[in-house]
């Protein structure tokens, strides 16, 4: 009997969709830090340590196994070697994938790589930030926006964060039942200070010669931006300098600009005249830089360059801080997010910052323990309930597998699709589980009667299913006005639950009817 329910095809069907799930969910004991991102131009970046890639499933990331051969097991063990270090030494970084030679600086009076790492993952499970932790910005345009605009706004925001180095993210639009429009943000393991302008920010850039605008930020007129070590950085020409305020560096990169943007600069320069500063020739107008309206920097132009057509042109800029190496940080920096608003262009619209939630990982790992205790504890208990009901193992253990399974099918599926488990996953889970019990009971209600009735099993499971199936329809419907019209954590459960009963219906339950069914039958005999 045993192995004629193992050939049912329902059974066949449930243990492989079992094995993908663990496949994906890829579960492992993996230890060491993870690398979140990596600041560009940082001194990691400089030695060849680059970004997981957007959408990069958590197993598949870069871990640091050791630096200068001490093991870097946990995060506390990686604070504690980088605290112990100095200024301006090259040390030996040893990843799962390569070896590096980075060389330590100080920013802030602390020892920074350039590098923002957590403690490595040991599933392909994202954690959202009710439990990783890291900042939720909620975003209002500030006027209402068509359809493809908020597409527009959102690629956007996705550009400039992947460009900035950021690259675990999640931005969503949203709605009220008013018609409000908004923009959810979630970075996990970010603080709010180091993404809230560069997200909200329109980001209109704009280089003039006097009145008329030359090029603005965008690939319309910008074809490339210089982001390497050998056409960005702290310009060697003026480097850092001391004033009465501390420290100022100045940087530089260079931009191609499209053809239609060089001849406007031709066209602007041709009538200018060229005059005469510290032995040098200039034109007379300089060429202005805007950033959001407010001018950022004023770069002299070069008399050679009247009236020509010149796609290559140097930007440059400043920062400032108490000591070098701040100032060094704060204007590389500067320069990052000048080349993010000259990459990405400008948004369609304003974004005002609605509400800001900065979410400490300490809180929701402590949370996810106890959910873990509580829902072990959910499933004895209601394990323990349907045993005194029914006072038979052949229906009891069949429903705590199926409850095992859809737990374990959701949380692969979560894996699949880079899907966030958070308080809203959790409580859909619950949800699910909770229905499914529900659908068992019906199903194994429906199957005793059928052993007492002439017109038997096949009959009493199709009512069962016809329950199911109502009860099914019913609770996607509610869920459907959620979806659609909710926010935040609303929205994620509403789609959890639809996910979760989806599964249970398809793929779980007709495969518990099964099991129960061959029970009896062979307790029968």
């Amino acid at each position: 009997m045993a192995k004629s329910i193992i050939k049912n095809p329902r059974i066949i069907f449930l243990i492989v969709v079992i094995i993908l799930a663990i496949v994906a969910i890829h579960p492992s004991q993996q230890k060491g830090v993870a690398i979140r991102y990596v600041i560009p131009n940082g001194t990691a970046n400089q030695a060849g340590i680059q970004s997981p890639k957007p959408g990069t499933p958590p197993m598949s990331k870069e871990v640091i196994l050791s630096i200068n051969n001490i093991p870097t097991k946990t995060l506390n063990d990686y604070y504690n070697i980088i605290e112990s270090l100095k200024t301006n030494i090259t040390i030996q970084v040893k990843t799962n994938k390569n070896i590096y030679r980075v060389k330590t600086q100080e920013i802030n009076g602390k020892i920074d790589l350039g590098i923002r790492v957590y403690d490595a993952p040991t599933s392909n499970i994202r954690k959202g930030l009710d439990i990783e932790g890291g900042t939720r910005v909620l975003l209002k345009p500030e006027k209402k926006i068509s359809k493809d605009d908020m597409e527009l706004v959102i690629s956007s925001m996705k550009q400039r964060l992947n460009v900035y180095g950021l690259t675990d993210i999640i931005i969503r639009k949203a709605t009220d039942l008013s018609g409000n429009q908004y923009v959810i943000t979630e970075l996990a393991g970010v603080n709010e200070e180091e993404v809230k302008d560069l997200i909200s920010k329109q980001g209109k850039f704009e280089a003039k010669i006097g009145n008329d605008t030359v090029f603005i930020g965008g690939k319309k007129d910008i074809t490339h931006v210089c982001r390497s070590a050998d056409c960005s950085g702290i310009d060697p020409n003026y480097g850092c300098s001391q004033s009465d305020k501390g420290w100022v560096c100045r940087f530089r990169f260079t931009i191609t600009l499209s053809p239609k943007a060089a001849q406007r600069q031709a066209n602007l320069t041709k009538d200018l005249k060229v005059v005469k500063e510290n032995d040098q020739e200039y034109l007379s107008k300089d060429l202005t830089l805007y950033l959001d309206d407010v001018l950022v920097d004023s770069l002299k132009i070069g008399a050679d360059l009247k009236g020509r057509v010149v796609t290559d042109i140097q930007i440059s800029g400043s920062g400032v801080g108490s000591t070098k190496e701040e100032a060094v940080y704060n204007t590389l920096q500067n320069m990052k997010r000048l080349q993010t608003i000259l990459i990405t262009g400008s948004l369609p619209v304003k974004m005002q910052v609605v509400k800001t939630d900065a979410l400490s990982p300490t809180l929701g790992k402590q949370f996810l323990k106890n959910a873990l205790v509580i829902g072990v504890l959910a499933l004895l208990a209601v394990t323990l309930v349907v045993f005194i009901r029914f006072k038979k193992p052949v229906i009891v253990i069949p429903m705590l597998i199926t409850m095992l399974s859809e737990v374990i099918i959701l949380l692969g599926f979560a894996a699949l699709t880079g899907w966030n488990l958070d308080i809203a996953a959790i409580a859909g889970i619950i949800v699910a589980v909770g229905t499914g019990v529900d659908d068992q009971i019906v199903i194994t209600d429906e199957t005793i009667k059928g052993e007492k009735e002439a017109y038997g099993w096949k009959e009493r499971i199709k009512k069962a299913f016809f329950i199911i199936m109502g009860s099914y329809f019913t609770t996607v419907v509610a869920m459907i006005p959620l979806l659609l019209a909710g926010a935040g954590l609303i929205k994620g459960f509403a789609f959890t639950t639809i996910v979760g009963v989806t599964i249970g219906v398809f793929i779980t339950r007709p495969a518990f009817a099964t099991m129960v069914e061959h029970g009896i039958k062979r307790k029968e005999k």
